[in-house]
């Protein structure tokens, strides 16, 4: 395909309205702003910055955004952080986006949650202010922190009420951390019981046993990832006659060696099987992925037409926790697409 064509076709999937369901704050580095913070810092980085994101496995990926995000330890620098998210967003022709954060890997600002979460409202109050598309705050839990401390999280969102924090998320590495749900299904009543919704990571690391804890046992109004779902035929069924929307990552899944190829992705497969499925970029600036980008590589891969790609972007944005006047506006935008 020539450079012209593979323009066009990126200018109309900008256009294309559209929301983002898994994204995180963590994963929106760039590494020449790792780079520039490590030095100030007098931060010694794994490799050279042109093989910064060059990762071995899931392991090394999680392990580097502690290293990561160790240096963002000032108001000024998480306020740059989340404007810069923004920015990318709208790059991408994005009209509203769920970004996860979680507070265990930000290790300046342990025991003050409070103050982390208006440094980040501040950068995307700014960037809102600007134009740039809005943004709810998916605050989440590491899989292997204790019941204890999932409940206390909850209970200090519970407090602050702060307007931004739509949804309580948990991620890590399923396979290292072994079964969680019961674990945290105690904390995951509590956010449902303040009004927070409810999104989890699993079937990445884990097989599909990670996605039947997510929905029977925190009660996920959505998951992220989920793809190894399809190894069930049973639970593809009943995610797709409950309609519980996956938030998938393709490029994510290939870097991060979820999968060998797109060619065996079950994203398509998923969703012939009724699986209501998005595309996402889940840590664009070190996976190196863009929105347009993976709604791009479906349609090369999985031949999706205009019609698949409005339906994968009308997930995107119902299985969002966007206020109803922002998904009605993008739906209705997407309607004459």
């Amino acid at each position: 395909m020539n450079t012209s064509v593979q323009n066009a076709k990126a200018s109309r999937l900008k256009s294309l309205p559209k929301a983002e369901v898994h994204l995180h704050l963590e994963g929106s580095f760039g590494a020449s702003l790792i780079a520039q913070w490590a030095r100030l810092e007098g931060v010694s980085l794994p490799r050279p910055q042109e093989d910064l994101f060059k990762f071995s496995g899931l392991a090394d990926f999680l392990g580097f955004l502690d290293l990561a995000c160790g240096l963002a330890c000032t108001t000024d620098r998480l306020v740059e952080l989340s404007y810069g998210l923004s920015q990318r967003l709208a790059d991408n022709g994005t009209g509203y986006a769920d970004v996860i954060f979680n507070p265990t890997h930000w290790h300046a600002w342990h025991g003050r949650l409070g103050a982390m979460l208006e440094a980040i409202d501040a950068g995307f109050t700014q960037a809102e202010q600007d134009g740039l598309p809005s943004v709810g705050l998916c605050v989440s839990l590491l899989r292997t922190q204790s019941a204890d401390a999932a409940i206390e999280l909850v209970d200090m969102l519970t407090t602050m009420r702060h307007p931004r924090v739509v949804a309580l998320s948990v991620d890590g590495n399923e396979a290292a951390a072994g079964r969680t749900g019961p674990r945290f299904a105690d904390a995951f009543r509590r956010a449902t019981n303040a009004g927070l919704r409810r999104t989890v990571h699993a079937g990445e690391s884990s097989g599909p046993e990670g996605v039947w804890d997510a929905v029977e046992l925190l009660g996920a109004d959505r998951i992220d990832h989920g793809v190894r779902a399809i190894e069930d035929p049973a639970l593809v069924r009943m995610l797709a006659d409950r309609q519980i929307p996956l938030g998938i990552c393709p490029t994510s899944n290939l870097v991060l060696r979820v999968y060998p190829s797109m060619q065996e992705h079950p994203i398509e497969r998923l969703r012939a099987a009724g699986v209501p499925v998005s595309v996402n970029t889940d840590d664009p600036a070190l996976l190196d992925a863009s929105l347009v980008g993976e709604y791009a590589l479906c349609q090369r891969t999985f031949g999706w037409n205009d019609d698949v790609t409005r339906s994968v972007a009308h997930t995107s944005i119902e299985a969002s926790f966007a206020n109803e006047d922002t998904k009605a506006k993008l739906l209705g935008a997407l309607a004459t697409w």
